[in-house]
């Protein structure tokens, strides 16, 4: 299933992040030559987030961060768009360090955007976050799509990998594409492709993809995918869900699922997803098979039940089904009550779980509380339930000014006790220029 030949030129791609940073700066000077001309706009949101808790081992961690997010975009006479969008994050600590490091920055995005007027065609450089069938990448490099004939639309990337652990190589270059024929009311069905080099391997990474999405009459629809992994020549993940509404209150789907970890974990950019994180072990394999089905009742009520069969080949089988019930009514409140039962393989995974929540808005104020609890069949580390109770609660200071707060109270079989609580101020601002200099701010 090779879609690529087997190795790209290395020299393309050997600046990495600084050959994008440039291209970044070359383009925000292009849009600022040609906006400038032009009506646009600058939107963005900063999250000021003050964390609290206490570690095992009695360290008292109060990280301060700060997330900025800033939209630059201009349209242009000729009905084409041109946008610059940045998100970046930083972190310092108060007290003890949460990590190696007592203060750290990343940039989550910077990347600029060309769109045509016609065509949903449009072109990315920068650091981005990609999706496109097989590939759900965070690359410094070039993205393109559009549509052409009769449903037709393709597109393209091609980059380096932006690892998210500093001791992961994360491949030296990175490309794809996907390929795609749809009718908006009927059907879309596509097939992707990337493949990653690395300095020492060209075949670092070869993965091949297959998604469809299947709307033959209004009250059934059919979604899923399937990825395959050239270098281990296996199926990484199958993954359908068929729904179907029968009655106009009542949606029943069900649901297949079926994961080998090793060939889907192979290289990844994130120490988070790789088998060496101490929960998968290593030829492990997962197949799940659900039903569900909910239903609408009158006065705000929806009633829901489900089923799920999972079968491991290492840990074993186990059974996942309960019920909910759900009321909602904007006005008065919205709450929610839900219990399941997990049979499983190993005591982890013998045990019955409840939830209890419920969420109302009183003004310029909003508070929730949520409760979730398992209570083990037989004790897990001498705890016999492992539970978690959250209260939230926030206010509403004007349209651009949100002042938050929760605190968790739990106990695990990890955790004797344990409190965490967090603090965040979220500020949003829309600035809007028009053609000869008029400005308006919201």
């Amino acid at each position: 299933m090779k879609l690529f030949p087997q190795r790209i030129s290395s020299h393309l791609l050997n600046s990495g992040s600084k050959a994008a940073t440039l291209l970044s700066f070359l383009s925000i000077m292009a849009i600022s030559t040609s906006v400038l001309a032009a009506d646009f706009s600058v939107t963005g949101e900063s999250s000021t987030i003050l964390r609290f808790r206490t570690t095992v081992d009695s360290k008292d961690l109060y990280p301060a961060y700060e997330y900025l997010k800033l939209n630059t975009s201009g349209k242009l006479s000729d009905g084409s768009t041109l946008g610059l969008y940045f998100g970046g994050w930083g972190r310092v600590d108060l007290g003890d360090r949460s990590t190696d490091k007592y203060s750290e920055t990343d940039l989550q995005y910077l990347y600029a955007s060309y769109r045509l007027a016609n065509n949903n065609t449009s072109v990315n450089i920068g650091r981005q976050f990609v999706t496109e069938g097989v590939a759900a990448e965070k690359i410094d490099g070039l993205y393109v799509r559009g549509d052409l004939i009769a449903g037709l639309s393709a597109a393209a990337f091609v980059g380096k990998a932006v690892t998210t652990e500093t001791d992961l190589q994360g491949g030296k270059a990175i490309y794809g594409t996907r390929v795609s024929l749809s009718n908006p009311n009927i059907y879309s069905i596509g097939l992707s492709a990337l493949k990653s080099e690395s300095s020492q391997n060209a075949r670092y990474r070869e993965e091949e993809g297959f998604d469809i999405w299947l709307h033959p009459v209004k009250n059934i629809e059919l979604t899923g995918r399937s990825s395959y992994n050239s270098i281990t020549s296996n199926w990484m993940e199958h993954s359908y869900t068929l729904s179907a509404t029968p009655l106009k209150n009542l949606n029943i789907s069900t649901s297949l699922n079926s994961i080998n970890y090793t060939d889907y974990f192979y290289h990844m950019t994130t120490n988070a997803l790789s088998l060496n994180n101490g929960f998968i072990q290593p030829g492990e394999t997962m197949n799940a098979l659900g039903v569900a089905a909910s239903y609408n009742l009158p006065k705000n009520l929806t009633l829901s039940a489900d089923y799920k069969r999972y079968s491991y080949d290492i840990a074993g089988d186990a059974d996942y089904y309960g019920i909910n019930c759900k009321y909602s009514s904007p006005e008065i409140v919205t709450a929610g009550f839900g219990m399941h039962r997990m049979d499983g393989s190993t005591p982890r995974l013998r045990y019955l779980e409840t939830r209890l929540y419920a969420l109302k808005k009183i003004g310029a104020f909003d508070i929730s509380a949520d409760l979730f609890n398992i209570d083990f069949d037989n004790k897990i580390s001498g705890v016999k339930d492992s539970f978690s109770l959250t209260g939230s609660g926030g206010y509403e200071l004007n349209k651009q000014l949100k002042l938050a707060a929760n605190v968790e109270y739990s106990r695990s079989p990890d955790f004797d006790r344990e409190v965490k609580a967090l603090v965040k101020l979220t500020y949003l601002f829309d600035t809007n220029i028009g053609q000869g200099g008029n400005k308006s701010e919201k």
